[in-house]
């Protein structure tokens, strides 16, 4: 008897979606840094990581978040300051920058400029209030603030605008941050 491919498939989903595999993705928790975003666990890691090692990572990000939920992008921010602080590294000695460009322009948004078909108020609100609760520094690119008609008025207070993407990266590059792959 042959196999379709619609029962591999399904095998295959089963198999993805087996109590093993929901177990693994339960222990990923929020915090501890901020405390309700950023998701991670704990890793025994063949790569050490210095206690005194002190971060400095620029994000790039360059998509809107989707399905009237807080930008993944930005979470996975929260998410290397968290599993750092897990890891053992002092917050203090975590830096990180988030740099916004393209259609991401939408998460920076205060609610009454965020587009109400989608949600009534802007989703990253929160997350972009505890990123900056650590320091975190976020910059819009002026290019698409200007291509977009986004002023700083419409922006979330603690976003910040640079002259462009490309100069916001190259200013963070010589200041030590590096760019998170990511």
């Amino acid at each position: 008897m042959k196999t379709s491919i619609r029962t591999l498939c399904l095998l295959a989903g089963a198999t993805v979606l087996s109590p093993l595999a929901l177990a693994e993705k339960s222990a990923f928790t929020k915090g501890p840094v901020i405390e309700e975003f950023g998701e991670n666990v704990a890793v025994k890691s063949d790569l050490k990581i210095p206690l005194d090692t002190e971060f400095k990572v620029a994000f790039d990000i360059g998509e809107a978040g989707k399905n009237d939920k807080p930008s993944r992008s930005l979470n996975t921010a929260a998410r290397f300051i968290n599993m750092h602080a897990r890891a053992g590294i002092p917050a203090d000695q975590i830096s990180v920058a988030i740099v916004v460009h393209g259609s991401a322009y939408k998460d920076l948004l205060k609610s009454d400029f965020y587009d109400t078909s989608k949600s009534t108020q802007n989703p990253s609100i929160s997350l972009i209030n505890a990123l900056l609760e650590q320091n975190t520094k976020i910059y819009l690119c002026g290019q698409t603030a200007a291509y977009y008609g986004v002023t700083k008025e419409k922006l979330l207070p603690g976003v910040e605008l640079s002259l462009s993407a490309m100069t916001a990266h190259a200013l963070l590059q010589q200041d030590g941050y590096t760019l998170n792959p990511f």
